[in-house]
Order: C-alpha cells, then sequence, then structure tokens
C-alpha cells in the first residue's frame, strides 16, 4: 500500500514537473517572438540615480582586476557611481591586485573605496558592511568573476525607473565566459543559457516572478534597510532577499538586456561543491518560506515554495533503483518481491514510467533548442548532441547533488552543527 502510494506521489510530481516546465516554456516562447524585434537603443535617462556598486572578493586574485576594470567603464555618469572593492579575509593577493589596477592613471578621481576586511558572515557579511557606507540610491552588486557588459548597468537603471514604486530590485542575465574550456563547462552554458532564456523570462513574462542571482543586480537602498539587511552566512543570499521581497508584495524584475559574463568552474570537484552550496542555500530558504504555504503570504512566494521538478527526480530514482537492486538481489533470493509495483506484475509502472521518462528527454531537449535558438551563434547541431549527452551524464549529477544537500542540511538540523561552511570556487586565468 505504501509503495503503491508511494508510485502514485511521484507519477504525479513528474505530470506537475512537465506542466510547469511546458507554461515556463510557452511563455518563454512568447516573451522572445515579442522583444526580439524590439531595438534596444541606448538613450538618456530620464535621470541617472547615485548606485553604489559593491564587489565582495575572497581570494580572487587571478580575475579581480578585470573585474573591476570592467565596472569602472561602464556606461554611466562618473560622478552618479561609487565602487566599493571588499577583500574578504583574503590569503592572496587580492588587495595588491585591487590597489595596482587603482593606482592606474586613468582612474584618478574616480569614487573607488578599497576594504580590507576580517568580518564575518561571507558574502552576506560584506554586503552589509558596505550596506553601512553606501551613499548610492540603488545598491548594485558584481561577483569577482562576473566581468559586467559596458551598458549593463544602463539597463539594469532604466528597468528600475519604469516602476520604482514596485520594482524593488532589477536583475540581468548571466553568461559563460569559459564556455568552450571543456565538456563539462559546455554543459554548464547550456543550463545557464537554458536558465537565463527559458526558466527567467519565462515567470517574468507569465507570473512577474523575478530572481535575484547574486551577481548583476540593483537593489533599492532604502528597502534592504527597512528588512533589516542580508541575512549574515546565508549560503545562498540571492534566493533569500527574493522571498523577502516577494512577501512585501514587491516585484524584482528583469531586465533582459543586461548582460554580465561568469567564470563557470572547469572541474567536477569545483562544480559538486558549488552547486552543493546552492542547492544547500536553497533548501534552506525553502524549508523556511515553507510555512507561507498555509497562510495569507503573497502568491508568488507560494508558487516558488514549491520544488515538484526536485521531488519528481528523487522519487522516480528511488523507485527506479530499489527496484533495480531488488531484481539483482532476485538472482540470489528468487523469493525477493519487487517494492514498486502496481498489482503483482511491473508491466504497468515500467510503462508509465517509461513514458514519462520520454517526455522528459524530449522536454529536456526541446528547451535547450529553444534557448540556443535566442541566444546568437549558438544553435548549431553540436549542441543538440551535448544536450542529449548532458541529460545522461551532466544532468543526472545533479540528482546526486540535490540528494546529498537534503541529508547535509537534515543533518545540520538534527545535529546543531554550522551547515554554513564554504567550498572556494577555484578560478581561472582567461
Amino acid at each position: 500500500m505504501i509503495s503503491e502510494i508511494m508510485m502514485v506521489v511521484t507519477l504525479v510530481s513528474i505530470w506537475l514537473s512537465l506542466l510547469m516546465s511546458i507554461i515556463t516554456l510557452s511563455g518563454a516562447t512568447s516573451f522572445w517572438l515579442k522583444h526580439s524585434q524590439i531595438r534596444a537603443d541606448v538613450l538618456p535617462l530620464k535621470r541617472y540615480p547615485m548606485i553604489t556598486l559593491v564587489v565582495p572578493a575572497h581570494n580572487e586574485e587571478i580575475v579581480i582586476a578585470q573585474t573591476a576594470k570592467a565596472i569602472l567603464e561602464l556606461n554611466y555618469p562618473q560622478d552618479k557611481a561609487e565602487l566599493l572593492l571588499y577583500a574578504d579575509n583574503c590569503s592572496d593577493d587580492t588587495l595588491k591586485e585591487m590597489h595596482k589596477l587603482i593606482a592606474q592613471p586613468r582612474y584618478f578621481g574616480r569614487n573607488v573605496k578599497i576594504i580590507n576586511r576580517h568580518g564575518t558572515g561571507g558574502k552576506a557579511g560584506v554586503l552589509n558592511d558596505a550596506l553601512k557606507i553606501a551613499h548610492g540610491e540603488y545598491i548594485g552588486v558584481y561577483d569577482a568573476d562576473a566581468i559586467p557588459e559596458r551598458n549593463a548597468l544602463y539597463f539594469l537603471v532604466q528597468k528600475a525607473l519604469e516602476n520604482p514604486e514596485c520594482y524593488v530590485a532589477v536583475f540581468g542575465r548571466n553568461k559563460t565566459r569559459n564556455a568552450q574550456q571543456n565538456f563539462l563547462t559546455r554543459c554548464i552554458n547550456q543550463e545557464i543559457v537554458v536558465t537565463q532564456r527559458i526558466q527567467h523570462c519565462g515567470i517574468w513574462h507569465m507570473f512577474k516572478i523575478g530572481r535575484i542571482p547574486g551577481t548583476n543586480f540593483i537593489i533599492q537602498t532604502s528597502f534592504v534597510k527597512s528588512i533589516g539587511g542580508w541575512r549574515n552566512g546565508a549560503l545562498t543570499e540571492d534566493t533569500d532577499i527574493s522571498f523577502k521581497i516577494m512577501q512585501q508584495n514587491r516585484l524584482i524584475a528583469l531586465a533582459y538586456n543586461s548582460e554580465a559574463f561568469q567564470q563557470e568552474p572547469e572541474t567536477v570537484y569545483d562544480y559538486y561543491f558549488q552547486r552543493l552550496r546552492w542547492a544547500k542555500g536553497n533548501y534552506q530558504v525553502m524549508i523556511h518560506n515553507f510555512r507561507h504555504l498555509f497562510d495569507r503570504s503573497n502568491w508568488r512566494v507560494k508558487l516558488e515554495t514549491f520544488f515538484w521538478f526536485n521531488a519528481a527526480i528523487v522519487l522516480s530514482d528511488v523507485i527506479f533503483f530499489a527496484n533495480v537492486v531488488t531484481l539483482l538481489l532476485r538472482l540470489v533470493v528468487p523469493s525477493l518481491t519487487v517494492p514498486f509495483t502496481f498489482g503483482e506484475s511491473n508491466i504497468l509502472i515500467a510503462q508509465l514510467l517509461l513514458f514519462n521518462w520520454l517526455l522528459m528527454i524530449n522536454l529536456y531537449v526541446l528547451q535547450i533548442s529553444i534557448a540556443m535558438s535566442s541566444q546568437f551563434g549558438q544553435a548549431t547541431t553540436s549542441q543538440l548532441w551535448l544536450a542529449l549527452a548532458s541529460y545522461f551524464t551532466y544532468s543526472q549529477l545533479f540528482i546526486v547533488v540535490s540528494v546529498h544537500a537534503v541529508i547535509s542540511v537534515t543533518l545540520d538540523a538534527i545535529l546543531h552543527r554550522n551547515g554554513n561552511v564554504w567550498v572556494k570556487t577555484k578560478r581561472f586565468d582567461d
């Protein structure tokens, strides 16, 4: 009885996941059919609010100079922007690289402050420190490896000024700048493109739901102060504050023309622990906000709290592996019964799971194909073959990451241990 209930829940989860993916894909397709015909002209804004740009950098000597240089050369009035560079508990030459760049003659007189920080709280701690000294109407955040395109800040501000009362924060898109390094980075590039071009655009177009991505975004300084700042030590401070914004019935707007180029992990080890941190942080936020499913919170918070896709993946894999292991053990112990079946035969459940599996593969490839076709130079035959290969390799690694994250979050709660420990993502000189 329990096994049959679990199979029904799994099938429903898969169908809900597929339905949500189809809705998101439809929204993204509608979005790009509409906006691909709009010319993105860089015209003078009606006003240029003061922006405080913050770059938290922990042992980022390899990439910090490139990022800071790109920020200093943004197409935005120099007297309307201040730059705060934080060398956060660094043991390398990050601080030295910052001073070396700012010492260049062309940057004399620029509103730049370099802070050698020895505080706690991680990235959120840095942002809270910056909040105390920021002079800007908005705070903008760029990770140390995220190089903004010259008009990135312009487009963020342009979108914010459309409806400043409602748009508390505005985020842009991020691209993979080392996509061609190896198979892993090519797969990550596809994931990033689908996330940015399908998921973000689709849910913004359909539901006006935005998600702060951690870099290449601006947020109203007064609003951040009103909610007490960022949560110190949060593994995913971006997801955490996104929920706080939605709980206040405000919006996080998408500025789809604003782009930044970030460096992705080039080894499985770095990728695994980066994604593990993200997964743990997101689960922590989801658990914290789960209660809002049953109260009078904003409907966008409720919609974001549903993680049907993760449930579908984990539950379907539990059923699959349990049945496979049992079938193998039956070679030794013939009396064993396959745990997940409908009635005496496993044919029906096998047919249903096979049908759902084929649907998921087709939808996975279709999402990637549409996302790539909306990105200049990405719609190639090799990308299609890569999508098929990544489904059976790269995307399955996320299952391991998800399960690891769930176990880790559970043990953190049971053992009362500090689960907000970061593993530094290695940078590469490109």
